[in-house]
């Protein structure tokens, strides 16, 4: 039988809007998209593209200190931008320094809006614990 663990940052949105921030199925981590909410659960609209990429991996790492992986063990991560083909050297200098020498298969995805007034970053991923740390 395969256990689940479902894992949530405790912020408003996630009961609010009836979803987990990620589930453990066996090996496989399925993580809901990220975005730059704070440690209060306050998502900062003023932040451009790289600040707000910046916390939205910062909160992708809170999943990953939770089920004890790290970024090596992302296998692909699905990357909602608004405003993409400007944004594009950003994003890639951001998802560059965050993985460093790991590449995960991925795909950019340039949107009109998301979620929040504001919100410019989305990321979702899929994790396997089953590689290497």
């Amino acid at each position: 039988m395969t256990t689940i663990d479902v894992y949530d940052h405790g912020i408003p949105a996630e009961s609010h809007f009836g979803y987990a921030q990620a589930i453990r199925s066996g090996d496989l981590i399925h993580v809901s998209g990220q975005l730059s909410f704070d440690e209060a659960g306050v998502f900062h609209p003023e932040d451009g593209v790289a600040a707000q990429l910046e916390q939205t991996y910062a909160n992708l790492d809170k999943v990953l200190a939770h089920y004890g992986a790290t970024r090596n063990q992302v296998v692909s991560q699905t990357l909602y931008t608004v405003g993409l083909v400007g944004n594009a050297e950003v994003v890639a200098k951001g998802n560059r320094a965050y993985f460093g020498t790991h590449r995960p298969v991925s795909t950019a995805l340039g949107v009109t809006e998301l979620t929040f007034p504001g919100q410019l970053v989305e990321i979702s991923c899929v994790i396997d614990t089953k590689l290497p740390a």
